[in-house]
C-alpha cells in the first residue's frame, strides 16, 4: 500500500489537505472518506488499516483546520459543500470504483452526515449521485451547535462547550488541556456571568480571543440532520456508548433514518473506549466491524429494516432492539416514598441556590442535618439481577416559586459495598406560574447495564448540574444572558412521582457484529 498527500479543490477553490493510502494493485476499489477538524495525522493507522482490507482511504482536514487553509467556522454550510466536493474528487480518480462510504466520529461525524444528506432521499446503487457517499458511519455524532450546546429539554452544557471552545475554537490547531490549564489559574472562571461575555474572561487564561463563542449560543435550530435523514435511503451505521453526553442524538438519528439503518450502543463513552477490567466478550473491534458493516451496505446485502444492540454494561452481553424476534422490555415503576420503591431520605422540600449548585463532579451526597439542596430518594436492595436496556424517565410532580427551574434528575447504583457508579441523568426545564405544582418529565437517556443482586439505586432531584450545565438564575431571564442569581424553593409530591426504567423482560441474548451486519 502507499500514502501521500494531495489537494482537494472546494468550489471557492480552496485547497483541502487529504491524505490518500491506496492499497496494492491496480484495480479500482471502494473508498472511505473521513473529514475531521482534529487533524488528519491522528488516522494514519486507520487509513492503513482499510488499505490492508481492500479500500482505497482517505483523511481530510475540513477547512481552516492543520493543513487546510481558510477559516474555521464549526457547523457552517461549507462542511456540506467541501465534503460533496470531495466525494466528487474520489469518483473521478482512476483508483475509485465509484463506491464511496463517508466516516467520522464526533464533528467528524457530522460532516460525514452532511455530506450524505446533502440530497435527501440520496440512493446507492450502480448511479452514484453526485458528492452524495453511497453509506455512512456516523460514530457518536455532534449534530449541530443547538444539540452540542443545549440538552433537549432547554439547559446549557457548560463545561462541555467551555471546554471544547477552548481547545478548538477560533484556532487551527488544537490544545486538548487549554480549559485545564485556565482553571488552573483561575478556578471559578465557570461562574462568570453573562455565560454569554464568559470568552472574554476565558481568552485571559488562553492568552486568545474567542469571537465566535456568542453565536455558539445564539443558534436554537434544533434536529435538522435527523429530520433530513428520514427522507435519507442510504445504508446508515450509527455507533455510540451509553456513556457519551450525545448517546440520546445517536439514537434519535437511527430511529429516524430513512434507510437500512444500525444502532451499536456500547458501554462507552465520547471516546467509544470500555473498562480495560471487562471481560474480553465485552469488547468489539470496531475496526473490523466497520470493514465488515462497509462491505455489506455496499453489497446490498443490509436488511431494509431498522435494528441494533445495545450492550449490557461491561457483562458482556448485548440486547437485540428494534426487532420483531427481539426480546421485549418491559418498564418497571419504583414510586417515590414507598417502602419497595424509592423511600425518601430527605428532602421533599429544598432550596435550588445558584451561588451554592449541587455539582456534577461530586457523587457524594450530604449526611448531616443541614439545610437540604436536593431531594434523596433509596432503594432497597435489588433482590436478584436486573437486566435494563432502552429508555429511562422520571416522572415528577413537583413546585418551584420562581417563574424558571431546572430539574436534574440524578440516579446512581451502589453496589453491596456501597461504592456509587453514575446510571443515568437528565435535566429539562421549566417555566410557568410560580407556585403551581406541575408533572414534569425528565427523560434519562437509554441504558444498558447489568445490575447484580444487593445493588441500591439512588435518585437526587436537584435544581442545578453545575458546572456541566450552567446554572439556571431563576429570574426568568435568559441563563446565557442573565447576571443576576436568586434561590428557588422547590417541593417534590411524593404522591405520583415515580422513576421507570426499561427491564429486558426475556434474556435472550446475541452477537453484535452479525446482529449489526445482516
Amino acid at each position: 500500500m502507499n500514502t501521500r498527500t494531495v489537494s482537494v479543490l472546494t468550489p471557492d477553490g480552496t485547497p483541502l489537505a487529504t491524505d490518500v493510502c491506496l492499497p496494492d494493485g491496480d484495480r479500482p476499489r471502494p473508498a472511505v472518506l473521513i473529514r475531521t477538524p482534529y487533524g488528519r495525522d491522528a488516522h494514519r493507522a486507520e487509513l492503513r488499516g482499510w488499505a490492508a482490507h481492500g479500500f482505497a482511504a482517505l483523511a481530510q482536514d475540513v477547512r481552516g483546520r492543520h493543513g487546510s487553509p481558510g477559516e474555521w467556522h464549526p457547523y457552517r454550510d461549507h462542511e456540506r459543500t467541501d465534503g460533496a466536493a470531495t466525494v466528487a474528487w474520489v469518483r473521478a480518480q482512476t483508483w475509485s470504483n465509484g463506491e464511496v462510504v463517508a466516516v467520522g466520529a464526533s464533528y467528524a461525524a457530522y460532516c460525514a452526515l452532511v455530506t450524505a444528506l446533502d440530497a435527501p432521499g440520496a440512493a446507492p446503487g450502480p448511479v452514484h449521485r453526485e458528492g452524495v457517499p453511497d453509506a455512512v458511519i456516523a460514530a457518536v455524532p455532534a449534530l449541530g451547535l443547538t444539540e452540542t450546546a443545549r440538552e433537549p429539554g432547554g439547559p446549557e452544557r457548560l463545561w462541555a462547550r467551555a471546554g471544547w471552545w477552548a481547545a478548538h475554537g477560533d484556532r487551527s490547531d488544537s490544545d486538548p488541556d487549554a480549559l485545564e490549564r485556565a482553571l488552573a489559574d483561575d478556578p471559578r472562571l465557570l461562574e462568570h456571568l453573562p455565560v454569554a461575555r464568559l470568552a472574554e474572561r476565558l481568552a485571559t487564561g488562553l492568552g486568545r480571543e474567542l469571537p465566535s463563542w456568542p453565536r455558539l449560543w445564539a443558534d436554537r435550530q434544533r434536529g435538522r440532520l435527523v429530520a433530513l435523514g428520514s427522507a435519507a435511503r442510504l445504508p446508515l451505521l450509527a455507533v455510540g456508548g451509553t456513556r457519551d453526553p450525545f448517546a440520546e442524538d445517536t439514537v434519535a438519528l437511527w430511529h429516524g433514518w430513512g434507510g437500512p439503518a444500525r444502532l451499536l450502543l456500547g458501554p462507552w463513552g465520547h471516546h467509544l473506549t470500555a473498562d480495560r477490567s471487562a471481560p474480553a466478550r465485552a469488547r468489539v473491534n470496531l475496526g473490523a466491524l466497520y470493514v465488515r458493516w462497509a462491505r455489506a451496505a455496499l453489497a446490498g446485502r443490509l436488511e431494509p429494516t431498522r435494528h441494533g444492540v445495545i450492550a449490557l454494561g461491561d457483562s458482556g452481553h448485548w440486547h437485540s432492539t428494534h426487532r420483531a424476534d427481539s426480546p421485549p422490555e418491559t418498564e418497571r415503576r419504583w414510586p417515590f416514598g414507598s417502602p419497595t420503591g424509592l423511600r425518601l431520605l430527605h428532602g421533599a422540600e429544598f432550596s435550588a441556590d445558584p451561588e451554592r449548585p449541587v455539582r456534577s463532579d461530586d457523587l457524594a451526597v450530604p449526611v448531616d442535618g443541614g439545610p437540604a439542596d436536593r431531594c434523596l430518594l433509596l432503594s432497597p436492595p435489588l433482590p436478584r439481577p436486573l437486566d435494563l436496556a432502552g429508555a429511562a424517565v422520571a416522572r415528577i410532580n413537583a413546585t418551584a416559586d420562581t417563574p424558571s427551574a431546572d430539574w436534574a434528575v440524578r440516579l446512581t447504583a451502589l453496589d453491596p459495598s456501597g461504592r456509587a457508579d453514575p446510571l443515568a441523568f437528565g435535566i429539562v426545564r421549566r417555566t410557568g406560574p410560580p407556585g403551581e405544582a406541575a408533572d414534569i418529565t425528565v427523560p434519562l437517556g437509554t441504558l444498558g447495564r447489568r445490575l447484580p443482586a444487593g445493588t441500591r439505586l439512588r435518585a437526587e432531584i436537584a435544581g442545578h448540574h453545575f458546572p456541566a450545565h450552567a446554572r439556571n438564575p431563576h429570574t426568568g431571564d435568559d441563563p446565557v444572558t442573565a447576571t443576576r442569581l436568586a434561590p428557588s424553593r422547590r417541593t417534590v409530591n411524593l404522591r405520583g412521582s415515580a422513576l421507570h426504567l426499561p427491564v429486558v423482560a426475556r434474556r435472550r441474548y446475541v452477537e453484535p457484529v452479525p446482529e449489526i451486519c445482516r
